[in-house]
């Protein structure tokens, strides 16, 4: 079909001089059959057609090229590709850079604008808390508000706490004191960490000398029994301002190995976005990572979940029980709090409850 039809767009004068139309003698003849495209075309005037395939053939011409190609599904040209990743990366590095010189920035601000930290209770946490303050600058104030005298005096004396780290010396810019008025006067930031239980009738007894405007920063970790307050309801309702500043710090981390400079994190938290930050950039350093979070509640109700963890990972070192059975309670104990966490209903009534059998138990 293709032969005819080639036959037929080809003029008669050129190529059939003895035929009036090209298909008036083809016939059908007892001879084997041959191409119709060759019998019909005359070897001594070739068709233009079939030269113009064989150059084709033999010499393909390259497709013009597109002086501005686009770039397919698959990423384009390699060198498009090429071009474009590097563009990636220079602009990736252009970030950091600018993310790390905006943070040091930030930082730097808050440090210099701070003068004086005070910190409210002499335990392991908050002595360790106090000396990794006092470390990030050495001209800001640490004052720590204690309630035993001879750990008073031992601070100012030779910078050391005897009863909890009386191996470890404290910053020279750490000072202790007994009088609230004295502790809390010109602070810029009060670091609470007394425990919870004690907070409340504690903070009643200072609320007096507390500035509306001084920011707390909760190391507290924990829910009051038979309330079930969190620090959050607890600091605000003690001092009887509902708008004092409140920050709720929070993270696996032991006093020991935050006083020896050891990699740790944690994460601060705030309805205040500005306020999360700079505690963020006062407490953060080297070896400690602070993230920020909105969620206070979230963070501190982990915070206190997680300690119920720590206790059977003690007593899971304790035994002896190996490293399967620790690996299979951190991950059992993780799932059970993003269980409780996701009902919210049930939740508080559930806290009760195991809050109810911890006491009868501790009672016992």
């Amino acid at each position: 079909m293709a032969a005819l039809l080639e036959a037929s767009s080809i003029p008669n004068s050129s190529l059939f001089p003895s035929l009036s139309h090209p298909l008036q003698n083809l016939r059908p003849t007892n001879s084997p059959p041959k191409p119709l495209s060759l019998s019909l075309l005359s070897p001594s005037k070739p068709c233009l057609c079939s030269s113009a395939r064989q150059t084709l053939e033999e010499d393909p011409e390259p497709p013009p090229e597109n002086p501005n190609p686009r770039p397919n599904s698959v990423g384009g040209p390699p060198n498009v590709r090429k071009d474009r990743r590097r563009a990636v990366r220079i602009a990736w590095e252009k970030l950091v850079r600018w993310s790390r010189s905006w943070r040091s920035k930030a930082k730097a601000d808050v440090l210099e604008r701070t003068k004086k930290v005070v910190v409210l209770g002499g335990g392991s946490f908050g002595t360790a808390m106090a000396a990794h303050i006092a470390g990030n600058k050495a001209e800001m104030e640490v004052n720590m508000l204690v309630r035993d005298a001879h750990i008073c005096q031992s601070i100012n004396k030779s910078h050391y706490n005897y009863k909890y780290f009386p191996d470890d010396r404290l910053p020279n810019n750490i000072t202790a004191t007994t009088d609230a008025k004295a502790a809390l006067l010109g602070a810029d930031f009060c670091l609470h960490a007394v425990p919870v239980q004690f907070s409340s009738s504690f903070l009643e007894g200072i609320s007096q000398h507390v500035d509306p405007k001084l920011p707390f920063i909760s190391l507290s970790k924990g829910l009051e029994l038979n309330t079930l307050r969190m620090m959050s309801q607890i600091i605000p309702q003690a001092l009887g301002n509902p708008g004092q500043p409140f920050v709720a710090l929070s993270g696996p981390s032991f006093a020991l190995e935050l006083m020896r400079k050891l990699p740790t994190a944690m994460v601060v938290a705030s309805k205040d976005k500005n306020l999360a930050s700079a505690a963020q950039q006062l407490i953060a350093s080297q070896h400690l990572r602070i993230s920020s979070s909105s969620d206070v509640t979230g963070v501190e109700i982990a915070g206190a979940l997680k300690n119920v963890l720590a206790i059977a990972a003690g007593i899971v070192e304790g035994m002896n029980l190996g490293n399967n059975c620790m690996a299979a309670l951190v991950a059992q104990g993780c799932s059970e709090i993003r269980w409780l966490a996701t009902k919210s209903i049930t939740g508080k009534k559930f806290l009760i409850e195991t809050t109810n059998q911890t006491t009868s138990m501790l009672s016992l």
